[in-house]
Order: C-alpha cells, then structure tokens, then sequence
C-alpha cells in the first residue's frame, strides 16, 4: 500500500508527540525521584534548633550585664566551647555564629546575588519616618545592586582610587602640623594624648574631602560647630543603635535610646544635605554660565544622571559612616604597635626613606614599592578588624553547611575577630608579626580567616581609598617621627563597641627624626 504524503506527515506527528509524552513522563519521574530525593535529604539534614549554644539568659547575661565591662577576646572566648558554629537567640532575632574560616567561606560562596549584611532595619526605620532613600548599607536586592554599581565607579578600581592621593595628602600634611601643636602643649613636649581621637578628625577630614569635596575643619585647632555636631551625633547614634536594636518596639516610647537615636541621624542627614546641595548649586552656576563641570566623587554622582538626589544624600551619609572607624582605628593601634617595637618600626621608617628619600612626599605609586608598610596595615587589621564582628542574611535561598541545612533569612554572625586569631591559621596569633605577610616568609593561612574589608560584591566599598589613606599617613608620620608610648600608656585591650576601641586612650611621643 502507497502511504501519501499528507499520511506520512500525520505518522511523524504522531511518533514526535509520543515521543514528547514519554519525555515528559521522563522529565516527572526524574523531578519527582529529584524531589523525594531532596523530602528525603531534608529529612537527614540538621537545622537550627540542632546546633549547640548558649540559652536566651545566658545570652542577655554576657552581652547586656557583662558583656559591656569585658574585652571582645574575654567575652567571644566565652562562647568557643560550642564549636565552631553554633546558635543563639537575641529578643527576635536568631543568630547561627561562624568561628571557622571554612564554614564561613561556604556562607559567603551560598549568598547569591543580592547578599544582605544584617538587618539594618533600625536604619531603615529612620529613613521611613523621615521619607529618606536608603543608601549603599541599608538598600536591599536589585535597587541595592544599581545603587552599588553607580557607588562603585570612581572608587573601588585600585586606579581611580590613586585619583585621590594629593587630597590626602594636603590631610595628612595636616595631621602632622596638629600632631607638632598637641605635643607642644604637653607637659613633656612630645606626647600626645588619645591619639585615636586625633586620627578620627583625621578619617573625617579626610573622608569628606573625597566625598563632598571640600574641607570642613576637622584639622583645625578649633572644629566648626556645625562639624563638631555633625562628629558627635555620630558617635551618639551608634551608642543609642545598640539599645533601640534590640530593645523591643514598644519600649520607644517610654525609654529615651529611641529619641537619641533618630536625633542622631537627623543631624547626620543634615550636615550632609547643606554639603550636597552646595555642591549642586556650584553645578549648577557652572552648566548656567556654560562652564565645563569638573570634580571628583560628588560631582561624579550628581552630574552622572545614574542616581537621583535623594539616594546621593542616602549614599553619602552612609559612606561617611562607613569610611572613618577603618583609618582612625587601624592607624591608632598600628601606631601602639610600632611603638612597642623598635625594631619593625626602623625596619620600617628604612624602607619609607629608601623608596622616597629626604623631603619627598610618598605617593600612591611609592607606596606599591613597600610592602612592609602593606604588611604592617593587614597584621593590624588581622588584630583588630574594625569590625570584629559582621553579619550576612541569606535572602536568595537555604544555605546548606556540612549536614545542617538553613533556610533562607537565616541570620549569620561572623566572628572575624576570633577568626583572625586562630592559631591554625596564625601561629602565635596574639603578637604583633607584620613579617607573616611578606611574600619572602612563605606563611599560608586560611583566606577566609582575615577579611576585614568582607567579601564579594557586599565587601567595603571605600577599601581602596582606605587602604590608600593609611599607607600615605602612616609613610609619612614613620619618615617624621620616632614613635615611643607613653612612659604611663601600660598594656591597651580591645573593646567591642560595634567597632573596636581600645580600652583606655592611646598617648604615644612623637620625637622628631633628625
């Protein structure tokens, strides 16, 4: 029998359709051998309510009783006998927390595209009451990814950050002449005292300069008021973020943390907002007298067109936040260090002179040529990490950790600060070694046991400018001064006040190298 055309072409459709109906069938077996197969992962897996930790009193007793008299080794050393990871539980929130770098690194590889830090939302609660966009910290998923990316340009690429070497460079010039008039007015004549607090003006100084591109007076020997408002308020946000964070809602309208706290960043927004929109009106008269626009950052993201003017007022208010604690900190204690070790510190003071000698003023190409002075700033950071503790909220999906699986808005808690103090990683981990650093010693560690600038996309926005801040100001105060502690200083601890303080104020001598 002679098959036409038109039956051949059925028969095909036919077999093709049968063919499609068996894949299909195909296709749900395997989903469903898939899915069970997941049911019966899931069912194996440990979750939260598994791990090992301390009770909700515990808890409360070390971080709201004791926890504000001890020093951060003191009080994470309390909680080292669970393990490695472990939960807790803090009022609403429930916390899984990482003091291992291999657990921590599977964390970080698991936290998509869109990772989150913590919960900001006291943060967030401040910028709904007031109508304020969100900026670069408290900005989540995709408005969070086209903000940092406009954030991005003109900062994180090593290149663009040399841009702002000579800014920084008039700052620490700066520092040193505030450095020669604090130690003049001292009994002795070359100490000075809390060096930390000198080198908080300094970040701010120079911080601002970058951000808004003007000067406000942190170096001068007397602060503007509006500039000294603007540093206190602050400091007095963090201090009151801490009781509002996690003190129940109900308790802000009877207990004071509350108000202090939004009056804080009410200050913080104000200061920025006079800077922004000066800056905007000089733009302004420019493009009207047909004038080319020139600037650096702020003038960048005003005339860019990629954020509107709220989110720059959101964005740079938090970027100043997040640029000072690193380089005021970081300096102060590599400073006590050096001071405490001659020898590191002549081996340094050697390498800054030979790369540029006499009267020369390091730049951001002098300084690729020390690695010592690199060295000194990642040991410091090793020791101290601004914040020696970070979060992460997996918001994407579960994140699965060795045989325990967590589902997503699981908050984590990473510990860097015992982490970078593990003697599996750092041997001797509580001395002061920037040689550990060089290449030429051949020590391996961990990577994911010192980040103190974070990871991945969600890492520090400002690390290069930071980076570069430090080097050119420590170079240059190591090729001025000989560094020595104060004859009374004693031994400094570590304190966790959201960021790493000392426990009492740092008075080094600043004797003139001849």
């Amino acid at each position: 029998m002679i098959l036409s055309s038109s039956q051949i072409f059925k028969g095909r459709i036919s077999r093709a359709l049968q063919a499609c109906r068996v894949r299909i069938l195909q296709d749900r077996a395997l989903h469903g051998a898939a899915a069970a197969e997941t049911a019966e992962r899931d069912k194996k897996m440990k979750t939260f309510d598994d791990l090992p930790g301390p009770s909700l009193l515990t808890n409360l007793y070390w971080f709201f009783i004791r926890g504000y008299l001890l020093h951060t080794h003191e009080l994470q050393i309390k909680y080292k006998h669970y393990g490695p990871m472990f939960r807790s539980v803090i009022g609403r929130y429930k916390m899984v927390t990482i003091m291992d770098p291999e657990i921590l690194e599977l964390v970080l590889r698991q936290e998509g595209k869109y990772p989150m830090r913590s919960e900001m939302d006291v943060w967030k609660d401040h910028r709904n009451l007031r109508s304020l966009s969100y900026g670069p910290l408290t900005e989540e998923g995709h408005r969070w990814h086209n903000l940092r990316s406009a954030l991005n340009k003109k900062m994180l690429k090593p290149s663009e950050a040399k841009m702002y070497a000579g800014s920084i460079n008039e700052v620490v010039s700066d520092l040193i002449e505030r450095i020669r008039d604090l130690r003049r007015d001292s009994p002795s004549g070359n100490t000075v005292n809390d060096i930390a607090n000198v080198f908080y003006r300094f970040a701010f100084e120079g911080v601002s300069y970058i951000v808004f591109e003007t000067r406000i007076g942190c170096m001068s020997k007397q602060i503007p008021l509006e500039t000294q408002k603007f540093i206190d308020s602050i400091g007095f946000m963090l201090k009151n973020s801490v009781y509002v964070t996690y003190l129940p809602p109900w308790t802000r309208k009877v207990l004071p943390y509350w108000k202090r706290y939004i009056e804080g960043w009410d200050n913080i927004f104000d200061f920025g907002k006079k800077l922004v929109d000066k800056k905007m009106s000089e733009i302004q008269a420019r493009l009207g007298s047909r004038e080319e626009v020139q600037g650096e950052y702020l003038t960048y993201l005003l005339s860019s067109g990629n954020l509107s003017l709220p989110e720059v007022y959101g964005s740079v208010c938090e970027l100043l936040l997040a640029g000072v604690d690193t380089t005021s900190n970081t300096l102060s204690w590599a400073l006590y260090h050096l001071a405490k070790d001659p020898e590191t510190q002549g081996s340094l003071y050697e390498e800054v002179t030979s790369i540029v000698p006499g009267e020369g003023v390091p730049t951001a190409e002098d300084i690729a040529r020390m690695p010592l002075l690199k060295a000194v700033i990642k040991e410091t950071l090793r020791l101290y990490p601004v914040v020696p503790e970070n979060g992460r909220l997996t918001v994407e999906k579960e994140v699965v950790l060795d045989d325990y699986i967590f589902p997503k808005n699981t908050q984590f808690i990473l510990c860097h600060y015992v982490l970078s103090r593990d003697e599996t990683s750092f041997p001797d981990p509580d001395r002061f070694l920037p040689r550990r650093w060089l290449r030429s010693e051949g020590i391996k560690h961990h990577p994911f046991s010192s980040i103190p600038f974070g990871f991945g996309i969600r890492g520090c926005l400002g690390r290069r400018v930071a980076e570069l801040e430090m080097h050119l100001a420590l170079s240059q105060l190591i090729k001025k001064f000989r560094v020595l502690p104060d004859p009374d200083l004693g031994e400094i601890r570590a304190k966790n006040r959201v960021v790493l303080v000392s426990n009492k104020p740092i008075n080094l001598q600043f004797i003139d190298r001849q």
